[in-house]
């Protein structure tokens, strides 16, 4: 493997407290050395035959993690592929990825867990982890093989896309993954309560006549997971919390010492209810947990400054064009995520002052690694050479055509976004480099 110096970047790493212009020098998929950076011809030179990535401007991180991914394969390749969906991440900036296992069949054992790493191996371009089901077939009925799946190479088990309903199933699992160090990620959802709904319960939906979904359906759920998390001290995630309720619930249950981590999608925290609206009942649009109201949408952007907020994670769930273009009740839920992800948190959030860079870099990138267990998110001498370069002064807009996704399912076709991803680095190896020059 050829050696890389990525030279007089800003690189941020907050596991090592580092803010500083700096060279780091790859050595076979390693990060070799971390050198002060001279700045233009100065600082490093590089070892002979080694490639060297201009990195000045730009922001140099570990790179990003997405912590909840929907890959689709397999039996939904017509949707996404493993091949596609990792080629769509590595263009948006991520590294690492966790997908989810409402698959067909859904990954509830041994085979489906192998086969998705043994494909992620031959035709994936990043780091790819499986999930596993809390239930087999995602039923909500038996346990599934989780020690099968985690010595297969499952990080954390979750039914998402369906809620763990029972109660006693939930207690179990989260007293049995206790046994592996991982988490159990519960989509929190009452049923009874979103039945047949397909937007945030609320003034819109009255206005536009579209049957609603409380938020008192997360926040029900959410409860009570809580109070199985603080009864068994298994460790609970939970994902793509969208409510103001729900955020209170984890601030309090944490400062009780109860093992809870969660995390927000950019969709969650850049739009509303009002999108529905604005859209003409555009369904890409439409999307589980729904677009909440603005009181949650702040209360979300509160929860990232003061730490109570985890992760972003893009819930990325690719839809073919035919599913998704349908009326808006009867089209399918979710928008994919993978490649608009990181400029909108640059330019939502860091440009509009929310967060700062290193926060964000710990909410995509070494915190997702952590409630994972994987050895990813920082750049320390002898870590794994995954890197995101980022230019923060890039403006582009949004042209789903261009998309590595096989779906287009994204509601944020034609935004124009400053501070975009412009190379990806995975083990040492640039995956993705953005050709600046030809999209301005």
């Amino acid at each position: 493997m050829e050696s890389l110096l990525v030279k007089g970047g800003r690189v941020i790493d907050p596991a090592t407290g580092t803010d500083s212009v700096l060279d780091l020098l790859v050595r076979d998929g390693k990060i070799a050395e971390r050198r002060p950076s001279g700045g233009g011809r100065g600082g490093s030179q590089a070892p002979p035959g080694a490639r060297v990535l201009e990195a000045a401007g730009r922001i140099v991180c570990p790179g990003f993690v997405d912590m909840h991914v929907h890959l689709r394969e397999p039996g939904q390749e017509h949707k996404e592929t493993i091949e596609t969906g990792t080629r769509a991440a590595a263009a948006g900036g991520f590294t690492s990825i966790a997908c989810m296992p409402n698959t067909e069949p859904w990954n509830d054992g041994l085979a489906v867990t192998e086969y998705i790493v043994s494909e992620a191996r031959r035709r994936g371009t990043i780091n790819v982890y499986p999930i596993g089901c809390v239930s087999k077939g995602g039923r909500g009925e038996e346990l599934a093989e989780i020690g099968d799946m985690v010595r297969s190479g499952a990080v954390a088990v979750s039914d998402d896309g369906r809620p763990v309903a029972n109660s006693y199933l939930m207690r179990m699992a989260l007293e049995y993954t206790r046994i592996f160090g991982i988490p159990v990620i519960d989509h929190c959802e009452d049923r009874t309560l979103s039945a047949a709904g397909v937007m945030h319960e609320g003034y819109v939906s009255t206005v536009l006549g579209l049957k609603g979904i409380p938020a008192a359906a997360e926040e029900i759920a959410v409860g009570a997971d809580l109070a199985l998390a603080a009864l068994t001290k298994g460790r609970l995630h939970i994902a793509h919390l969208s409510t103001r309720g729900s955020l209170e619930k984890v601030r309090r249950a944490r400062e009780d010492g109860v093992p809870v981590t969660c995390e927000v999608t950019p969709h969650h925290l850049v739009l509303t209810d009002g999108a529905v609206m604005e859209g003409d009942y555009d369904p890409n649009t439409k999307m589980n947990p729904p677009l909440r109201d603005e009181e949650d949408r702040r209360a979300l952007l509160q929860g990232l400054r003061d730490g109570t907020i985890d992760a972003i994670a893009t819930d990325h769930a690719p839809h073919h064009l035919d599913e998704k273009l349908q009326e808006f009740d009867d089209a399918p839920f979710g928008i994919v995520g993978l490649e608009t992800a990181v400029p909108l948190m640059m330019d939502r959030l860091v440009r509009a002052g929310v967060v700062d860079v290193k926060r964000l870099v710990e909410l995509m990138s070494l915190n997702p690694a952590r409630i994972l267990g994987i050895s990813k998110g920082t750049l320390e001498v002898g870590a794994d050479a995954d890197i995101t370069l980022i230019d923060p002064e890039l403006e582009a807009a949004v042209d789903t055509s261009l998309f590595r996704s096989k779906s287009r399912n994204s509601p944020f076709h034609g935004w124009t976004l400053r501070g975009w991803p412009v190379a990806t680095i995975v083990g040492g190896r640039v995956v993705h480099e953005m050709q600046t020059a030809a999209t301005r």
